[in-house]
């Protein structure tokens, strides 16, 4: 069973012991002294565990940490509600996980909410940003900090966050961070739908009806050689056979800047859905070639 630390004081103790261990007692060709993070929320799924596993398979020392952050949540969100389930967690991070960085939100900021924000900028204000204003502030905020606090060499992401994927890596490009950001592809149930922890809030009828989503991407992707109307109108068209689903939008962006496509765009997309099944909300994503 891997470590649980709460501070951040003991946290960098323990790295840089890590460090030093790899240094001086390990193998030839091994990655000396690489540190792996996985950041998460907690209350971990198969996909969570997939980003643990990548991080196993880069080598070195994996430090998970888990922290439900209150600066990424709007006041009529679910921080309350969101499952903490620490114990669950690094019983099922044994053999996967170094060490599991739980900190108080406290210890995170022990002033209160922190004064000192990373802002998103316009990338931040669309899609998630515009259906939860400030919540990508509070995203790179928690990120900047965790990253600064464990000084990784990489730090691993998934790609159902796609939107925070690409800030994350905007942010470290843009503030010339020491870490390589590795990406991980969604982890699926088997009829498509998307591991999330917020799936555990459906009932069995809102259950059947989410792999809607994974389908309406399905739908728009085979559409996509129509170029991006065709693809929008298909994956519309899906949703609005189901009336559990409650759009809140869909949009194809391009990959390397995340605002939307253009009519006359050609190649690589991302297809974006977020949409409600009852009071649970849901996002996902997929690649497209769009003509």
């Amino acid at each position: 069973m891997p470590d649980v630390v709460t501070t951040i004081a003991e946290l960098r103790e323990r790295v840089a012991h890590a460090r030093r261990e790899a240094a001086l007692d390990g193998p030839a060709d091994a990655p000396v002294g690489r540190v792996v993070l996985v950041p998460t929320m907690g209350a971990l799924h198969r996909g969570h565990l997939s980003l643990v596993s990548r991080a196993r398979d880069l080598g070195g020392f994996v430090v998970v940490s888990i922290f439900v952050n209150p600066l990424q949540f709007g006041p009529d969100e679910d921080l309350d509600r969101y499952p903490r389930t620490l114990d669950a967690d690094v019983a099922a991070l044994d053999g996967l996980a170094d060490l599991v960085f739980a900190p108080t939100a406290a210890e995170m900021y022990p002033d209160g909410p922190s004064s000192t924000r990373v802002t998103a900028g316009e990338v931040g204000r669309l899609f998630e940003g515009a259906s939860r204003p400030g919540h990508f502030d509070g995203m790179l905020t928690v990120v900047a900090k965790l990253l600064n606090i464990v000084q990784p060499d990489v730090a691993v992401f998934g790609q159902k966050d796609a939107q925070q994927v690409h800030l994350v890596g905007r942010m470290v490009d843009d503030l010339d961070l020491p870490v390589t950001i590795a990406v991980v592809d969604t982890v699926r149930e088997e009829d498509g739908l998307a591991l999330s922890s917020r799936n555990r809030y459906l009932d069995d009828d809102q259950r059947r009806a989410a792999i809607t989503l994974s389908q309406a991407l399905a739908a728009g992707a085979s559409a996509a050689s129509g170029g991006a109307a065709a693809a929008l109108e298909a994956a519309t068209a899906r949703v609005e056979a189901e009336p559990v689903v409650k759009l809140d939008y869909l949009a194809i962006v391009d990959q390397d800047t995340f605002l939307e496509a253009g009519a006359d765009l050609h190649g690589p997309a991302l297809l974006l859905i977020a949409a409600r099944v009852g009071s649970t909300r849901l996002i996902d994503n997929a690649r497209i070639t769009l003509g």
